[in-house]
């Protein structure tokens, strides 16, 4: 069963929340799989993916320690237990991948992150916001409507025209206007 979206951009799969066999006719060119959060749903088929592809994992350093935490990593909440998988690579903002720029984006999570490509105007946004004016909870360990608040305007000042979310349908132009809307919403309400 796959619990959330996972995208292939050129050598990357981002996110790895997908079944093995939907990610098998990429096997051969992806070389990194980037992880937005370390939330089970993102990461369920890591192990699998991983050995498949012989890839390398890459997540943000303040998620790194939760990705193994069966509390932190919410996979109780899906009745499983943690991947036992280490992360090769600890992202920090502003690191590049191929030509994605890490923005961390702290609210979902301690270590959430989007990634975006200026030339395109692509955002891949894990759980920190998605289509149609939501985003993600903010009342799970490590979350934080504060920061998520921060997030979401920061991301509101980007040039966004696709839009890729963790979960729900992506968009191919407009993405600026659905985050628009996520920051109207979460502007509006209490901690």
């Amino acid at each position: 069963m796959a619990f959330a979206n996972a995208y292939v951009i050129d050598t990357i799969l981002i996110d790895a929340g997908a079944i093995p066999m939907a990610v098998a006719p990429h096997r051969d060119r992806i070389t990194t799989i980037v992880l937005t959060h370390c939330h089970y749903d993102h990461t369920a088929y890591l192990p699998e993916i991983s050995k498949m592809c012989g890839a390398t994992i890459a997540i943000h350093t303040l998620d790194a320690p939760a990705l193994t935490d069966d509390l932190e990593s919410v996979a109780l909440m899906f009745g499983e237990r943690a991947p036992p998988v280490r992360p090769d690579r600890l992202l920090s903002e502003g690191d590049t991948i191929g030509s994605l720029q890490v923005l961390h984006t702290p609210g979902h999570t301690r270590g959430s992150i989007c990634l975006y490509d200026q030339a395109s105007g692509a955002l891949f946004s894990g759980d920190t916001v998605f289509t149609e004016g939501s985003f993600g909870r903010y009342d799970l360990p490590g979350g934080s409507l504060e920061h998520l608040r921060q997030s979401i305007s920061r991301l509101a000042s980007l040039r966004v025209r696709s839009l890729y979310p963790g979960h729900g349908v992506p968009v191919e132009e407009g993405g600026d206007r659905h985050i628009e809307a996520a920051r109207q919403m979460i502007v509006g309400m209490n901690d």
